[in-house]
């Protein structure tokens, strides 16, 4: 059922997003060079490894210089910036959900330098499907604004964020229904538009 869900909604929006998505597109390929997609490897249901697909939102490599981006980072880009804020940059996400590597609503998937400090116990949130939006997303929207008002970014994020995060997802593990999804759906949607 939840499948069904995922795709049926998945191709709706991607259909109503579609003309905004052309502008964003063309918005990212004028502005700076390396494309209009990014594709980062992030870890899915049950440790497996996929392509998550993103809005190029930074300068072309600047992963390299590290993984967290931290409030106005000045590796994102004017039209980076906007998609950011308004988490549009996610939105090709939904192509990465009718491919089934991901779910509307499940524990955001993290890169694997992350997963690797998870313990036992927080592994289990690995046993679903990653989502593009959960109850962590709409509790921490503005983390980069967060992370930017701390003095070691990387450490915070490990020792507050991160576990913070996995415990809201291990609620989200409890009680995994269409109700709860469409709830998370919802708030997701408030947070964006305000």
């Amino acid at each position: 059922m939840k499948r069904i869900f995922d795709i049926i909604i998945s191709f709706i929006i991607l259909l109503i997003f579609l003309p905004v998505g052309l502008i964003m597109a063309i918005w990212i390929l004028f502005e700076s060079k390396g494309g209009i997609f990014y594709q980062q490897e992030r870890i899915g249901q049950f440790g497996k490894s996929f392509q998550i697909l993103k809005f190029r939102s930074m300068r072309k490599d600047a992963d390299k210089l590290g993984k967290l981006t931290v409030g106005r980072d000045p590796r994102i880009t004017n039209s980076g910036h906007f998609l950011r804020k308004f988490k549009l940059d996610e939105f090709p996400q939904f192509v990465n959900v009718l491919k089934g590597e991901m779910s509307i609503v499940g524990p955001r998937p993290e890169v694997k330098e992350f997963v690797d400090l998870y313990t036992e116990d927080q592994r289990q949130i690995l046993n679903v499907k990653p989502g593009i939006t959960d109850y962590a997303s709409v509790e921490y929207f503005n983390e980069n604004e967060m992370l930017g008002k701390s003095e070691d970014p990387h450490k915070t994020y490990i020792e507050v964020i991160m576990p913070a995060k996995i415990e809201l997802n291990k609620k989200y593990l409890a009680n995994p229904t269409l109700g709860t999804d469409l709830s998370i759906m919802w708030k997701t949607f408030k947070r964006m538009v305000s």
